[in-house]
């Protein structure tokens, strides 16, 4: 006869020790030894298996338990490769490109610091990437004001809180779309109630940049050389027309209308594909390399002397395709088998019941998440970790709280994806630095987008406005969401 094993209570020490082995672990692993994340939470989630095995659960028990949490969330998960996709058919039909092109050109040298940030923000809501924005006109604009004598730390900020403006909108950034699932929030519910914080910081932004140019009398700034041959390499690219603007055009009306956000960027992208083939002289082949493999510039037509183009161009144009979205597939993953594994024992719902012991209010709920995800955060040196870690932690408090779940995906963007920058030794926030020459501290006061997300979140929090209840945000079937 099978011995039946009885399952124990697991006790909040027992619970908690997978958390702070896998930040011990990516603490060290990271800073010390340069190690990704990922292998660092499988860790994390092997000690939470051998606790429950210790507990009465059996391997096939936890297994299941990470089993159902990535089903959980897979339909939604496949939006991941789709982003890839998208990008690369925009990048091939010459979308992205004229974005940018006329985005380059739109500079106002009299509004030199709000310039800076509507570009970097243009640049990351095209291609949903802040380091892509902050690699080419981040420096760009940085070279700029080394060239007029402008400063440095109000320039850095400008272009990350407009690089990171896009980052947390763009309906084709990692950030944006793993907050949703994180969360089993519909994405375009989620962008739409984004709003609620992001746009106030805008406006912040926007007085700020616009009075400190003011004051400083910089309308004798010009462009520099790299900003004119970035956009000579573009027009020497591609052919730009109106029509390139249909693809994201179909974006937003899938956005505003709620379609399903799959076979919105699949349309988009075939309609993408149909302008490449028309108007950009590309062969099948080539497309179908760039939306699998994503884009390279050796692509373009015979007629386009590469050697002759911006370098600036690479690191702007070569991106995109369903494999490159290969490694935040890899995290996605990673981290649902931490959250299943410690689902297996109820381990997370013992530690969330004791953060969450004493809250009274969603002030207070707010601002345990806020600070939840600053220090996975600061721990990790990861702004995507926050999201699924906490994301899938509290989505239940909220549930019983009767908060609709983009609530905490707003939260958790306002105090993980747009926080990273700010923080010195995150990835991002090395990057930032090494990018503009400037030191954190000195450009974070001006990185006005990265820390006033949080500010409204807490005033809206307390005085209830901005805040969906559930009754207003009927739950949505998985199915449904993607």
């Amino acid at each position: 006869m099978n011995q039946v094993i009885k399952k124990k209570e697991v006790t909040f020490f027992w619970a908690i020790t997978p958390i702070i082995i896998m930040m011990v672990c990516i603490c060290t692993g990271y800073f010390l030894y340069g190690i990704r994340a990922e292998p660092l939470i499988l860790i994390g989630t092997a000690s939470a298996a051998i606790i429950a095995k210790f507990h009465g659960c059996t391997w096939n028990d936890t297994f299941k338990s990470i089993c159902d949490k990535i089903s959980e969330a897979l339909p939604v998960i496949l939006i991941v490769p789709s982003i890839g996709f998208l990008i690369g058919a925009w990048m091939i039909s010459g979308t992205i490109p004229m974005m940018i092109y006329y985005g380059l050109k739109w500079i106002n040298p009299e509004y030199f610091y709000i310039s800076a940030f509507f570009l970097g923000a243009i640049v990351s809501v095209c291609t949903g990437t802040s380091w892509g924005s902050m690699g080419t006109v981040g420096i760009a604009m940085v070279g700029v004001a080394i060239g007029q004598h402008l400063s440095l730390p109000v320039t850095a900020g400008a272009i990350i809180s407009g690089s990171w403006f896009g980052d947390k909108l763009s309906p084709v950034s990692d950030s944006t779309n793993i907050a949703a699932l994180s969360v089993g929030a519909n994405l375009y519910s989620h962008i739409a109630h984004l709003l609620w914080t992001t746009i106030p910081g805008f406006i912040v932004c926007c007085v700020v940049y616009t009075f400190v140019g003011k004051s400083l009398n910089v309308s004798s700034v010009i462009e520099p050389e790299s900003v004119i041959a970035l956009i000579s390499s573009l027009d020497k690219s591609y052919h730009f027309n109106i029509l390139l603007l249909l693809p994201p055009v179909v974006v937003l009306y899938g956005s505003i209308s709620k379609k399903p956000p799959i076979p919105t960027l699949f349309l988009s992208a075939l309609i993408s594909i149909i302008l490449a083939l028309t108007f950009q002289s590309f062969s099948l082949a080539s497309i179908g390399d760039s939306v699998v493999s994503g884009f390279k510039l050796n692509m373009l037509p015979k007629s386009v002397d590469i050697n002759s183009l911006s370098p600036d161009l690479y690191r702007l144009l070569e991106r995109g395709g369903a494999v490159s979205m290969f490694s935040t597939f890899v995290t996605i993953f990673s981290a649902f088998s931490f959250a299943g594994a410690m689902s297996a024992t109820g381990a997370l719902r013992i530690v969330i019941t004791a953060l969450t012991k004493g809250i009274t209010s969603t002030l207070m709920l707010v601002a345990t998440t806020i600070i939840t995800g600053i220090t996975i955060c600061g721990c990790t040196a990861n702004g995507t970790l926050p999201l699924l870690l906490a994301g899938d932690a509290f989505k239940d408090e909220y549930k019983k709280r009767g908060l609709a779940s983009v609530n905490l995906s707003r939260t958790l963007e306002d105090a993980g994806t747009v926080v990273e920058p700010i923080i010195p030794w995150t990835a991002s926030g090395v990057y930032c630095a090494a990018i503009t020459g400037v030191l954190t501290i000195d450009y974070l006061p001006w990185a006005i987008l990265c820390y006033t997300g949080m500010c409204f979140a807490l005033l809206w929090a307390a005085t209830g406005i901005g805040i969906a209840r559930i009754s207003q945000d009927t739950p949505q079937k998985t199915s449904e969401i993607a």
